[in-house]
């Protein structure tokens, strides 16, 4: 399957990052990648599931490449393929000051899924829900 979405990685946690053209996708890989996350896959995400987990990768035709708005096409150094542990929704605002346990159904699986549409910290909020994950949910496999 693949994606219009773009993917970074981060201590081995691979995020999706999702949304409709020009919503902030390839920005947001870019803040991560400052940060020290490093990308998988930018604007075309191939998923795959591998027993229970879904891997993420880049096409071959766009490895190593992602797209800086009004600058053009940067290199950067190819992760490779990860698992995904979280998906984020820049096209939706979260309402809620403490958001419920969203999830992201995908391949028959189950991801936590943050609406990121408008967030200010964004990308260090989703780093460090990528080390730690968040102390008011159960984020045991469903």
């Amino acid at each position: 399957m693949i994606l219009h979405a773009s993917c970074i990685a981060h201590r081995g946690r691979g995020l999706l990052i999702l949304g409709p053209s020009g919503s902030g996708k390839s920005g947001l890989a870019l803040e991560m990648m400052a940060l020290g996350a490093a990308l998988v896959a930018d604007d075309r995400t191939v998923l795959r599931r591998e027993g229970a987990a879904i891997i993420a990768d880049a096409p071959d035709s766009i490895r190593g490449r992602i797209e800086a708005r009004g600058v053009g096409i940067l290199h950067a150094v190819p992760h490779g393929p990860v698992e995904l542990a979280l998906a984020v929704d820049l096209e939706r605002t979260e309402p809620d000051r403490l958001p419920p346990d969203r999830r992201l159904d995908l391949m028959g699986r189950s991801l936590p899924l943050v609406l990121g549409a408008g967030r200010v910290h964004l990308a260090s909020t989703l780093l460090q829900y990528l080390v730690a994950g968040r102390a008011d949910t159960d984020l045991r496999e469903r």
